[in-house]
């Protein structure tokens, strides 16, 4: 699941915790159809049965006490042994995509909340899920049986291994995050059938859809995504692994495209930005990410991974290029544009977060840094860019982070 989805609005040292009102089933479900509107509708997901689905599917069930007040928010949330659980919009993305029908037989590879599984359960005939860690596992299974999804089979083991005695499956969806697609769950494919799955590096995956076709796969490229990688021996197996002592950022020039679109690669949970190609514009190359927003309050950003250990390094050089035009803030005077890093544990909790920022108003092309302190348990970060609920014009182009100090070697 993704780690470190964290929600815009608590990403911010200088922003207060948002405090949901009183928890009864009644606000919940105002909660829950007001996500489901602003967050899922708006952001592109326009299958009727996947909308309806996600009103039904009561996510604070899944979720730990500390944090059910939060519910609702489109964010990762951790579930305890070092996982989260999805945001709501990657859940009903991917399930779009996977198109489950009524009569399918579904495969969830799941770390442990139950809850794509329980959205899953509403749209298929059968649904087995396999949670990769077990306490969080059995859980899920309590939960599972107690809210009544009765057509959803939970088990904890490899996820990687797929479950062959109830192979084949017409649908496959993987929610954590392997280095290449495993080949036991290609076997366990039925013939026609759809599998979703985040593959890559351990910060930088894209999630892909495989059509099983004559015995082979067609692969289709979707979005850049960030979920937590799979646990145990395939894990420490990659080949490819971050290097924490030197973090960094991928086409931080925004001059690689995904295929066909106007997204930035590299960078994943965009919303309401796309990539502009004006050299005579462009302060670095031929290309450079403009965010417009027009609605206070709309979300508005984009967010890339990256590993940093605070025991090495001890400070982060963050710097950009921007250009601002008509910028004022959201529906807080808090909502104004940063280029935010969030850092992370090994628990991936979140152990410290700065800014650079606010971004106001109007004004032309230039560059903005500054160096901020990595907490000493950071083994990872997040940085979010964009207007973060604003409403205006942000350009940004050549934006970095960097090593600025180094901790006993």
């Amino acid at each position: 699941m993704p780690p470190h989805l964290r929600s815009i609005f608590s990403l911010l040292i200088l922003l207060a915790p948002i405090g949901l009102s009183a928890q009864s089933p009644a606000e919940f479900a105002r909660q829950r159809d007001q996500m489901v509107d602003d967050e899922i509708v708006a952001a592109g997901v326009k299958s009727p049965r996947v909308v309806a689905a996600m009103r039904q599917t009561p996510r604070h069930e899944f979720m730990p006490l500390a944090y059910r007040k939060q519910a609702y928010l489109d964010m990762a949330l951790p579930i305890g042994s070092s996982q989260t659980i999805s945001p709501p919009f990657v859940v009903a993305y991917m399930t779009e995509q996977l198109d489950p029908q009524p009569d399918d037989k579904v495969l969830e590879i799941g770390s442990g909340s139950g809850y794509q599984a329980a959205v899953l359960s509403g749209l298929a005939r059968e649904v087995y899920t396999i949670e990769i860690v077990g306490t969080l596992g059995r859980k899920a299974e309590r939960t599972l049986r107690r809210l009544g999804y009765d057509n959803v089979h939970v088990r904890v083991g490899d996820g990687y291994l797929g479950w062959p005695a109830e192979a084949p499956f017409d649908k496959i969806i993987v929610t954590c995050s392997p280095e290449d697609v495993p080949a036991p769950l290609v076997e366990q494919l039925a013939e026609g059938g759809r599998m979703v799955i985040p593959v890559g590096e351990r910060h930088r995956q894209d999630l892909v859809l495989l059509r099983k076709r004559d015995g082979r796969l067609e692969r289709e490229p979707l979005l850049p995504t960030l979920f937590v990688p799979m646990t145990g021996e395939a894990e420490e197996r990659r080949e490819m692994m971050p290097d924490p002592r030197h973090p960094s950022l991928v086409n931080g020039g925004f001059e690689e495209q995904l295929k066909q679109s106007k997204l930035p690669s590299g960078w994943h949970y965009v919303r309401q930005a796309e990539v502009m190609r004006d050299p005579t514009e462009a302060p670095e190359g031929d290309r450079y990410l403009l965010f417009k927003n027009s609605e206070p309050g709309r979300g508005c950003w984009a967010l890339q991974g990256l590993a940093v250990d605070g025991r090495h390094v001890r400070r982060l050089k963050v710097s950009f290029q921007a250009r601002g035009t008509g910028i004022r803030p959201g529906q807080t005077l808090r909502e104004w544009p940063y280029v935010a890093i969030t850092f992370y544990d090994d628990r991936r909790e979140e152990v410290g977060v700065d800014a650079v920022g606010p971004l106001r108003g109007d004004f032309a092309w230039g560059e903005f840094s500054k160096q901020v302190s990595v907490p000493v348990h950071a083994r990872e970060a997040i940085i979010r860019i964009g207007l973060l609920g604003a409403v205006g014009e942000l350009a940004l182009d050549e934006v970095r982070v960097e090593a600025a100090g180094r901790g006993s070697p």
